[in-house]
C-alpha cells in the first residue's frame, strides 16, 4: 500500500515542499512506497517553488480511506487534517508546532516534534548523510521551505539551526538566498487572482479562547497594500467565512514582511476587543498596525486573549 505523506490544509510552501522531500526519502532511501499530497490548493508562493525547482505538483486530495497509511508532516492538529483522518493508519508525525491532541493511531508510531522554525530543518536533521543522495529539486525545495517558514530569518521562530542548514543547502546548490527569497515573497504577495474568501481561507487555522472560535488567517506580503485596499470586503466577507466554516469570527493580520509588522483588520467591537486586549493596542478605526508581529505560532495565537 502506497503511504500518503502530506502536511496541512490550506497548503503553504512548508507543507507543500516538505510532503515532496519526505516522500522522496522513504522512497528512495527506505524503499518504502509513499507519495506527497497536499490538502488543497497550495499558496501562489508554493507554486512558484514548484515550477522554480522543476517539481511535480502533488496530487491534492479531499480524505482519506479507512486503513490508508499516512505520515503527517507540519500539522498535528485534526482540525487541519482530513475529516477522516483517524480512520486511516498513521504511521508517523514530524512537526514544529505544539502538540495539539485528538489524533488516534493503530498502534505506537514515530513521532518528531522539534521546537524549530521549519519542518523542512527537521527532515534534514533526520536524513543526516543521505541529504547528499537528494536531487536538486528535493534540496530547492527544502530550502524554500526554510526561508518561507523563518521569512528569511526575520520571524521570531527562527534558530540558529533554521539558518545554518538553510546556508548549508544554499551553498550546496549555489544559490543566493535574498535572491530566491524575494522571488518567492513577490509570488506570495500577488493575490490579485484570489476571490476575498479564498484570501480569508489562504494561510489560516482554527483556535478557540474561552469557548469562541476564531479562523485566525495571515497573508505575508512585500506588499501590504494590495491586501488593505481590499479592506472593506474583505470585512464584509468574514461573516460569510465564519459561518460557512463554523467559526464566530475571522481575524485577519496582514503581514509586511519587509517593514516586520502586521496590520489587523478590526470589523467589529468583539475583533476590538481582542486587539485591544491581546496586543495591547489602541484601536480608533478599522485597522491597527502591530509593530514587530510576524509569527501566528509565537506571537499572535500565543497572545489572543478576549
Amino acid at each position: 500500500m502506497t503511504t500518503k505523506v502530506f502536511g496541512h490544509k490550506a497548503p503553504d510552501t512548508d507543507s507543500t515542499g516538505s510532503p515532496i522531500a519526505w516522500a522522496w526519502y522513504l522512497r528512495e532511501v527506505k524503499g518504502i512506497d509513499a507519495k506527497p499530497c497536499l490538502l488543497g490548493q497550495p499558496n501562489t508562493e508554493a507554486l512558484f517553488v514548484i515550477s522554480h525547482w522543476g517539481l511535480e505538483t502533488p496530487e491534492i486530495i479531499s480524505d482519506v480511506a479507512e486503513g490508508d497509511k499516512v505520515v503527517i508532516v507540519d500539522t498535528n492538529n485534526p482540525a487541519e487534517l482530513p475529516a477522516s483522518i483517524n480512520s486511516a493508519d498513521i504511521v508517523q508525525i514530524i512537526d514544529h508546532h505544539k502538540l495539539t491532541g485528538g489524533l488516534e493511531t493503530k498502534g505506537p508510531i514515530d513521532i518528531t516534534m522539534r521546537p524549530l522554525a521549519c519542518t523542512a530543518t527537521i527532515l534534514y536533521d533526520l536524513m543526516g548523510e543521505d541529504i547528499a543522495k537528494a536531487p536538486k529539486g528535493v534540496k530547492g525545495a527544502m530550502l524554500s521551505c526554510i526561508l518561507s517558514d523563518t521569512l528569511e530569518f526575520r520571524s521570531p521562530t527562527t534558530t540558529d539551526h533554521d539558518r545554518a542548514v538553510c546556508d548549508a543547502l544554499a551553498a550546496d546548490l549555489g544559490v543566493d538566498i535574498g535572491d530566491l527569497a524575494a522571488k518567492m515573497f513577490e509570488a506570495k504577495s500577488d493575490v490579485s487572482a484570489f476571490s476575498d474568501a479564498e484570501l480569508l481561507r489562504m494561510d489560516s487555522k482554527e483556535y478557540a479562547v474561552e469557548g469562541t472560535k476564531f479562523r485566525v488567517s495571515v497573508l505575508e506580503t512585500t506588499a501590504p497594500k494590495m491586501v488593505l485596499d481590499r479592506k472593506a470586503s474583505l470585512m464584509a466577507s468574514m461573516a460569510d467565512v465564519a459561518k460557512e466554516d463554523g467559526v464566530d469570527q475571522v481575524l485577519l493580520f496582514v503581514v509586511d514582511i519587509l517593514n516586520e509588522e502586521a496590520t489587523m483588520l478590526i470589523p467589529n467591537d468583539l475583533v476590538k476587543t481582542v486587539a485591544e486586549k491581546s496586543f495591547d493596542a489602541n484601536v480608533e478605526g478599522d485597522t491597527v498596525v502591530l509593530p514587530g508581529v510576524m509569527s501566528r505560532k509565537k506571537q499572535i495565537i500565543p497572545a489572543l486573549k478576549l
